[in-house]
């Protein structure tokens, strides 16, 4: 028998406000601190980025030392004496905050992070009451430029923490520190915009900054005016995991599915059709299984690379446009419903599209990027989708109607953009649009059912995941990637042959569209990037897909009724001429 070598670990004595206690080595002075129930405040750190300790509101008092240390990136040494807390120490965070906040805007009460803010919290719990040092403060220009993400200097207070994600969970480096003391400020390369630089428009800026310099392009109003027009016939579309967050926005634990309750209160908003993204979902997987099978009978352009998360396909065109032949050529299941709303729907409902306004509910502000496209706008230059909404704009339009989602009842979506199989609901999380492709893919390939409707190995919630899927005499190597570091070291395969795959799943946020950026704000306990947070997200759709009799996308009844009436076969002309759309190199300006 083979012994299996343990490596043992080492533990650390250390005091902290004389209580003693053992740590393993390596731990930092905050997360022994946390062991023993004590919080140190902070503000530049985050438990899943790198240690920056700029913002010094964790300082700690330490034996032998005369100065203080950071308790986030000091870590324990046998013997450690560690003072959280004294008088001095309180009153040097308190000074640390009270100079952050004279440099800060006084717009509290009219900010998007008003009650959810990490400087204002850290204010009211140091006992911030009053502005001691009153003098001159930075001024910066909001930048307006891009189509989805609002910079908002003045409120910045250089922490690092978008920078730090911009490179370190997405890889796309486009955020730095530029000038120097008073002028510093957090911007793309040469000062560009957004929208002009190597931006994605994923907006994990917008989800982990602290305070509000970073925020998405609201499109409120455009909505608010829409369905006050009485002109106007004013429809609305969710995406799938909408109803896996939106009741975080109303005190519902996370992980509490609330599609009914969302429905109804879309009714009360006004909304004159409320239709489901999911259908988009199941008609994104009959199109793209169809390409799929195409190709492999062919051997040709093979890995399809998937093409539904917009902020990797902005990705994919500014770092790998070289790659862009294998995407697939389906438009997203947001796109795919509009231009049917404006088709389909409007033939059968008699109604003159320039008359339909659309509204998109996403959990991703690359979606607004994406609605603006050329490539998704009608014949006539107007786009399909009118307006995308966030989750968290959509949360605030439900409160300022005086609705509280958790106390309603459930509704059904609208008929015949309403109806989906529990493959759609999936399509929120990294992986389901593998797991829902896979379910279509192996009957097609089989002729027969397939056996299990669950494809747990390709559920990639850690990142990344690699794994073969077997059915009948089929063998298909896939990749699943959720965060574009990620979807890098696929990339990277792929391009140097190390790998050789059929199909590859990228979702451009971390955990799939349930970590997007324009998903609530983490409540009260969790955290941006917080695995469990997303594992909650996550479960919620499992459990509504598990809970439909419908499961696999090509047996959606309302789908196949839209092929039979409008569109003819899947991948056929009309499909191809509706639902199917091409990327091209999109370089930063400069660069062009």
């Amino acid at each position: 028998m083979t012994k299996t070598k343990t490596t043992e670990v080492k533990m650390i004595h250390i005091k902290i406000d004389d209580r003693e206690l053992s740590v393993p080595e390596g731990t930092t002075v905050m997360e022994a601190a946390e062991k023993i129930g004590i919080q140190i405040p902070r503000l530049c750190y985050h438990p899943d980025l790198s240690l920056q300790g700029s913002c010094r509101v964790c300082v700690v008092e330490i034996k032998g030392f005369d100065s203080y240390m950071t308790s986030c990136s000091t870590k324990v040494w046998e013997g450690m004496e560690i003072k959280t807390n004294s008088p001095e120490i309180r009153q040097a965070r308190r000074d640390i905050v009270e100079l952050l906040l004279d440099n800060h805007p006084q717009d509290c009460q009219t900010c998007e992070r008003d009650g959810n803010c990490e400087l204002q919290n850290l204010a009211y719990s140091l006992g911030v009451r009053e502005r001691i040092f009153a003098g001159e403060r930075k001024h910066f220009p909001e930048d307006k430029r891009s189509k989805s993400v609002v910079r908002v200097p003045e409120k910045c207070i250089l922490c690092g923490r978008c920078v730090r994600v911009c490179a370190e969970v997405q890889g796309v480096y486009n955020l730095s520190q530029h000038g120097r003391g008073f002028y510093t400020q957090v911007m793309p390369s040469h000062g560009s915009a957004m929208d002009e630089s190597v931006c994605i428009q994923c907006g994990q800026c917008i989800m982990v900054c602290p305070v509000a310099a970073f925020i998405e392009q609201s499109h409120t109003e455009k909505v608010w005016n829409a369905l006050a027009d009485p002109k106007k016939h004013v429809v609305i579309q969710t995406a799938p995991s909408i109803r896996a967050a939106i009741g975080e926005g109303f005190g519902m634990e996370p992980g509490t599915p609330a599609t009914g309750k969302m429905v109804t209160a879309l009714r009360l908003l006004g909304f004159d059709g409320i239709f489901d993204t999911n259908f988009g979902a199941d008609l994104t997987i009959v199109e793209e299984a169809t390409e799929f099978l195409k190709r492999i009978q062919k051997k040709e352009r093979l890995p399809l690379l998937t093409s539904c998360s917009p902020g990797w396909i902005n990705f994919l065109e500014k770092f790998y446009p070289e790659m862009i032949p294998y995407a697939s050529t389906c438009r997203s299941p947001m796109s795919m419903t509009s231009v049917l709303i404006k088709t389909y729907y409007a033939e059968k409902m008699k109604i003159d599209p320039k008359d339909i306004y659309v509204v998109a509910v996403m959990p991703c502000v690359a979606k607004k990027f994406e609605a603006d496209r050329e490539e998704h706008k009608m014949p006539d230059g107007k786009p399909y989708t009118d307006a995308v909404l966030t989750t968290r704009e959509l949360i605030w339009m439900i409160k300022c109607y005086g609705i509280d989602l958790k106390d309603l009842p459930d509704s059904e979506f609208d008929n015949p953009l309403g109806e989906s199989s529990g493959g759609a609901d999936i399509f929120g999380t990294t992986g389901g649009v593998m797991e829902a492709a896979l379910r279509m893919a192996c009957e097609v390939l089989t002729g027969l059912p397939p056996e299990r409707m669950e494809f747990t190995e390709v559920r990639a919630v850690e990142g990344l995941r690699e794994t073969e899927v077997t059915f009948g005499n089929y063998k298909l190597n896939v990749a699943v990637a959720n965060g574009l570091t990620n979807a890098k070291t696929i990339m990277n395969r792929i391009i140097t042959g190390e790998k050789q795959y059929h199909i590859v799943e990228i979702m451009a946020c971390p955990g799939g569209c349930i970590g997007g950026g324009g998903q609530p704000y983490p409540p009260k306990g969790y955290h941006f990037l917080d695995r469990e947070l997303l594992a909650k997200r996550a479960q919620a759709l499992y459990t509504i897909d598990s809970s439909k009799k419908v499961r696999s996308s090509n047996h959606n009844p309302s789908i196949k009724q839209v092929y039979k009436e409008f569109l003819g076969a899947p991948g056929s002309e009309r499909a191809h001429q509706l639902l199917h759309t091409h990327y091209h190199p999109r370089l930063p300006r400069g660069i062009r």
